[in-house]
């Protein structure tokens, strides 16, 4: 028997095959069905069906972030794997509808594209390392998510994120409020989580922030940091002597290294990301204005130079437009410091694309 994903592709027509059941519904003065009064449908297209574009997919879809969700990779038969298998939950699952194709077309109207594709990091590779490997594979993806959805938001989670941001703003030529990168998103949810195991509290209680790179060089933004709006560090460092400067560095330092501590346990990262993302993915087409570190054009902010186009991770307001507003966060002179050499890492990386 053929394998197919509906009962039309298994040869039975479904025009009309709902009327069977439902009587049409009519407003009572004439014969006709009421009108249709639709709320426009919300779209989501995710390029790259490996482990965090599924694990994205699988989030929003649970979450019930969009109306179409479509899948896209250049593996036919895993992706239609991957498709049926979230189809045939269908019955546990809010109504979405699910599609997926090799071909960038599948991804038509999109509201939100984002970009998973990319080599895969492999343990002890730094992320700037999987720079030039990605880069030729954006120049085939992002042009052609551009064509097919001219007013989407392209979201970047591909690695390294910063720098293939700058790459997805350039090749699509859209506006750079409609290009984000997922950025340290996720980095401060590690902070957080880390702080909060140590505090006893919940993490969504934790206000605290990693700026920067996505990656080796992020800044750990302890002077802001707090919990329910009271500063932390000063009573951290009165009632434990052992958080000084090195202890400070060496928790960043653990908090970067705990991306490549979970690949070199299970070989890749997933779960995580993909509550990450798909917490981005609300703030953006629900509207939330929600403040999240993401990488954005970071030009003119905190003394980086304004004919310095870098991306990186900096406070948002994210809506449905994209991103709303960048906040000028008030940061020490270290802070700072660390930032700016975080920009010239990436501003440095750029460089040597030409685009």
């Amino acid at each position: 028997m053929k394998k197919a994903t509906s009962l039309s592709e298994l040869g039975f027509d479904a025009n009309g095959a709902s009327t069977g059941f439902f009587r049409p519904v009519t407003d009572g003065m004439d014969s006709t069905p009421t009108s249709h009064h639709r709320r426009r449908l919300t779209k989501v297209s995710v390029i790259g069906a490996g482990n965090v574009g599924m694990a994205i997919a699988q989030t929003i879809l649970t979450r019930d972030l969009a109306d179409e969700i479509a899948l896209v990779d250049a593996l036919p038969d895993k992706l239609r794997g991957e498709m049926l298998d979230l189809q045939h939950a269908a019955a546990f699952l809010p109504r979405t509808r699910l599609v997926s194709d090799t071909d960038m077309s599948v991804t038509r109207g999109s509201d939100l594209a984002i970009v998973t594709a990319g080599a895969r990091q492999i343990p002890g590779e730094t992320r700037l390392n999987l720079l030039q490997r990605n880069v030729a594979l954006f120049r085939k993806i992002v042009p052609a998510l551009a064509e097919q959805s001219p007013d989407a938001i392209l979201l970047i989670v591909s690695n390294p994120v910063d720098v293939l941001t700058y790459v997805a703003w350039k090749l699509s030529g859209f506006p750079v409020s409609r290009v984000i990168g997922s950025g340290t998103n996720l980095d401060s949810s590690r902070f957080r989580f880390l702080l909060a195991e140590h505090l006893d509290v919940n993490a969504q209680d934790v206000n605290a922030y990693m700026v920067g790179e996505h990656g080796d060089s992020s800044v750990a933004v302890w002077s802001t940091l707090s919990v329910a709006g009271m500063p932390v560090l000063k009573s951290l460092q009165e009632s434990h002597s052992s958080f000084g400067e090195e202890a400070l560095e060496g928790i960043r330092r653990a908090l970067v290294d705990s991306a490549y501590e979970v690949i070199g346990l299970k070989g890749y990262t997933s779960w995580a990301i993909g509550y990450s993302v798909a917490n981005l993915v609300s703030s953006l087409l629900r509207d939330q204005r929600r403040i999240h570190p993401v990488s954005v054009l970071a030009a003119g902010f905190h003394g980086i130079p304004d004919d310095h186009e870098v991306f990186l991770s900096l406070p948002a307001r994210l809506g449905r437009a994209g991103v709303l507003g960048v906040a000028d966060m008030e940061l020490t002179d270290e802070e700072t410091r660390r930032l700016r050499r975080s920009a010239k890492t990436l501003w440095e990386n750029t460089q040597l694309l030409g685009l």
